[in-house]
C-alpha cells in the first residue's frame, strides 16, 4: 500500500509543484537541496522574534516546505523514528546555507522579513534556529492535521494527531547565521 501511495504520490509531485507555485532554491532545476519556496504574505496574529523581529499580518516572508517525496524517497530503508529524524534535522541544515543565498539575492529581499514553515516535525527546529508558534486557528490546524495525513502515512508515522506548529527564522538569523 505504502509503495502505491509513493508512486502515486510522485507522480503527481510535479503537478502540485506547478498549482503552489514553488521554487527550487537553485533556480528552476532540482537541486541538492530538501526545501522548495515561495512567498507568501502572513496571515497570523502579530509575533515577536527573540532578535526583536516583529512579523505582523500581511509581512513578506519566504515560506519554506519540504520537498516530501524526494525526502520519503532518501528515507526509505531507514526504519528507526530516531534515525529517520536526525536524517530529517541533517538534510534540512544542509539546506540552510541554500536558503540563506537564495534569500540574500531574491529581488524582494530587502521586504522579506524572514521565513516560514508549517510542520508537525518539531524535533531539532530550535536547534536549526527556528523559533516554533501556535497556530492560533482551530480551522487551520485542523485542515493542516488532514492534509499532513497522506504524508504521516506512507511515511509510516505511528502518532497522526501531533499537532502543526508556524516554524519562524528572521532572516538576520538565517543570513548570520547560514550564510
Amino acid at each position: 500500500m505504502k509503495s502505491y501511495l509513493m508512486n502515486v504520490w510522485t507522480y503527481l509531485d510535479p503537478l502540485y509543484y506547478k498549482c503552489t507555485r514553488l521554487q527550487y532554491l537553485q533556480g528552476e532545476s532540482e537541486s541538492n537541496t530538501i526545501l522548495r519556496v515561495r512567498l507568501t504574505r502572513y496571515k497570523g496574529g502579530p509575533i515577536t522574534l527573540q532578535d526583536g523581529t516583529k512579523i505582523l499580518k500581511n509581512d513578506l516572508l519566504l515560506k519554506i516546505h519540504l520537498h516530501n517525496v524526494r525526502m520519503l524517497k532518501e528515507l526509505e530503508g531507514v526504519s528507526s523514528e530516531v534515525k529517520r529524524a536526525v536524517y530529517i534535522y541533517h538534510m534540512v541544515k544542509r539546506s540552510l546555507p541554500s536558503l540563506a543565498a537564495y534569500l540574500s539575492t531574491h529581488q524582494k529581499s530587502s521586504q522579506i522579513k524572514g521565513i516560514i514553515g508549517i510542520t508537525s516535525l518539531k524535533t531539532g527546529a530550535s536547534r536549526l534556529g527556528f523559533e516554533l508558534a501556535p497556530i492560533k486557528s482551530k480551522y487551520y490546524v485542523a485542515y493542516k492535521k488532514i492534509t499532513l495525513i497522506p504524508i504521516q502515512l506512507v511515511a509510516g508515522k505511528k502518532r497522526l494527531n501531533q499537532e502543526p506548529v508556524y516554524l519562524f527564522m528572521s532572516k538576520q538569523h538565517l543570513l548570520g547565521e547560514y550564510r
